[in-house]
């Protein structure tokens, strides 16, 4: 859901009765359309993100997230840095029940005089920008996307230019002036559902609140609004003027929408949403701290595909050209195995040389191989009997070499497809920047990319599988990218740790760490559900999972990363179930 009016409206109530009167700390821009405001009030620390990012723009506060900078500052940052750095904050408003905060900011300028400057936070999908302005008289210091007519012929957004609201809608306010007959000449007119009627003609309202005074009223959302009955235009006025009511007063239930299985944030509001029947609400008491947990994950998710996808791409490309490659070799090693004929051909013709004439077109002889069935072999007229079983014997040896040189090409083409199948396994289970740079040394040092010639590289922390705790108390490691399933197999097990991997499946390493007594048959089955649901098999059912003794397991030399054989293994049947990997997370956390 995209963030609207009437949850920023919590936001920034909150952000009153914490920011006014506190001073910037500490500016930081992690992203390119996005910074962070540290300020210091009442002896507290509040960190505040701001981002224009055009799929998840929003405004709220952080606790002690942390964010790796740019090594080189960027101009917007520094240009905040100088003007609003050290500043108090005197006051934070929303315009309307628009999106659009304003933080006024007082500062001293390079010359110790205090100057007034507003920080406006548009938050609108792809138009959202932060711009600093003169609050005197409006004028663009800068943004942090800069706008000009070759981007937007409706408003321009450059330094020197006096700031102007995004063009409005003209919708309704529904805060302190909400009118009944109003709204039932705005259900009379309207010929479409009567969810859309409220988003469309009220500010700040989202399909999502829209949805959910329906609800509560008892009216389908998908109810055409100029059909409505008078009972249910009653309802619906009752239920939206009462909940307009708390949002005035400043009355919210801040919530988040949980999807169990596949466990996903499906939404948030300042309203609770009771629509949402068969899901998990789980309310808050603030609505920054539900805003965060929305976004922390479907943000990182962005960032991270943003930053992989030409990797992505470029192994996609190499994928699809390898199994071309290998499809043609197929079907030319199946063709090339019907030329066994051509040494028939040779040693009959070998057993009845006495019967080939100079000069015959073809001969048909009696094939004492198939219990002496007719046979015509086709002859060269040009060419002498020993020239013709020459002929196709060279052609027989000139086959058996090529699908020789074939099949050694295709299991080389295999073992590189599976190698880049882990690899694009590896990418999508990517949860930190850390294990992008993994994962980009690893493709550089294989020739599949090529790192920039000013890039440093820097002796970053080597990332660590992932831990879990079976219901025995038993440790299981998973391995998420190459390195780190090297890493886990060569080097942090021991010879009697229990291995297991996806049968024939790209997929992580997996060690259970071995005890003095056996391992549980149900610390086998929680393992091996972990390394099918960390593998490609992760939505299949009864994935076959092979399990031994990791002394049985060896990396051949000259392999690629995360390549190994195994032997003396046995095999198990899984259906990945999330919830079993949740269960193992919640056991690890205690």
């Amino acid at each position: 859901m995209a963030l609207d009016g009437i949850t920023l409206r919590s936001l920034v109530h909150e952000m009153k009765s914490k920011l006014v009167n506190g001073k910037i700390d500490k500016i930081t821009q992690p992203e390119k359309d996005e910074i962070w405001l540290t300020i210091r009030n009442e002896k507290q620390n509040h960190k505040l993100l701001i981002s224009a990012n055009s799929s998840t723009p929003r405004i709220h506060f952080v606790n002690d997230a942390k964010k790796e900078n740019p090594l080189t500052a960027p101009m917007f940052l520094m240009l905040l840095r100088k003007h609003i750095g050290n500043g108090t904050i005197k006051s934070v408003e929303q315009r309307s029940t628009e999106r659009i905060v304003e933080i006024s900011i007082d500062a001293y300028d390079e010359l110790r005089v205090l100057k007034n400057k507003t920080l406006i936070i548009e938050l609108m999908g792809k138009h959202s920008n932060i711009i600093l302005v003169h609050t005197e008289d409006r004028k663009i210091i800068d943004s942090i996307k800069r706008v000009s007519l070759n981007i937007s012929s409706v408003r321009e957004v450059l330094p020197g230019l006096t700031y102007q609201y995004p063009p409005g809608h003209k919708k309704i306010s529904p805060i302190h002036r909400l009118d009944e007959d109003e709204f039932r000449r705005l259900c009379s007119n309207f010929h479409s559902e009567i969810y859309k009627l409220f988003y469309m003609s009220y500010e700040g309202m989202s399909p999502t609140i829209s949805k959910e005074i329906c609800y509560r009223a008892n009216v389908e959302s998908t109810e055409v609004a100029s059909s409505l009955s008078e009972v249910k235009t009653e309802k619906l006025w009752g239920t939206f003027s009462r909940m307009m009511s708390r949002i005035e007063q400043h009355e919210y239930s801040p919530c988040i929408v949980i999807q169990r299985n596949p466990h996903t944030i499906l939404d948030f509001s300042a309203v609770l949403l009771t629509h949402y029947e068969t899901m998990e609400l789980v309310e808050y008491q603030s609505i920054h701290t539900a805003c965060e947990e929305f976004y922390f994950l479907k943000d990182r998710v962005e960032r991270i595909q943003q930053r992989t996808s030409a990797l992505r791409k470029r192994i996609q490309t190499r994928l699809d050209t390898l199994q071309h490659k290998t499809e043609k070799q197929n079907n030319e090693i199946s063709s090339s195995m019907l030329l066994d004929k051509d040494k028939l051909y040779g040693e009959l013709l070998t057993s009845y040389i006495y019967q080939i004439k100079t000069g015959m077109s073809e001969i048909t002889l009696e094939n004492f191989y198939s219990n002496n069935e007719k046979i015509t072999i086709p002859l060269d007229v040009q060419k002498s009997p020993s020239e013709n079983i020459q002929r196709y014997f060279k052609r027989y040896q000139k086959s058996k070499n090529r699908i020789e040189e074939l099949t050694e090409q295709l299991a080389i083409a295999q073992k590189e497809i599976s190698y880049l199948e882990n690899v694009l396994l590896s990418i999508s289970q990517i949860e930190t920047y850390d294990e992008i740079s993994e994962i980009q040394d690893e493709l550089a040092k294989q020739g599949y990319i090529r790192r920039p010639s000013n890039h440093k590289s820097k002796k970053a922390t080597i990332s660590s599988p992932m831990e879990f705790t079976a219901s025995d108390g038993t440790t299981i490691l998973v391995g998420k990218n190459n390195t780190q399933n090297d890493r886990l197999t060569l080097k942090l097990s021991s010879p009697n740790d229990t291995w297991l991997h996806t049968k024939d499946i790209p997929g992580s390493h997996v060690i259970i760490r071995a005890k003095q007594q056996d391992i549980s048959e149900k610390t086998l089955y929680e393992a091996a559900v972990l390394a099918a649901y960390y593998s490609k098999g992760k939505f299949s059912s009864n994935v076959p999972v092979d399990y031994t003794e990791r002394k049985n397991v060896k990396k051949p030399s000259g392999a690629k990363p995360g390549m190994v054989i195994y032997v003396n293994n046995s095999t198990i049947y899984v259906t990945p179930e999330e919830s079993v990997v949740e269960q193992l997370k919640t056991h690890t956390k205690e």
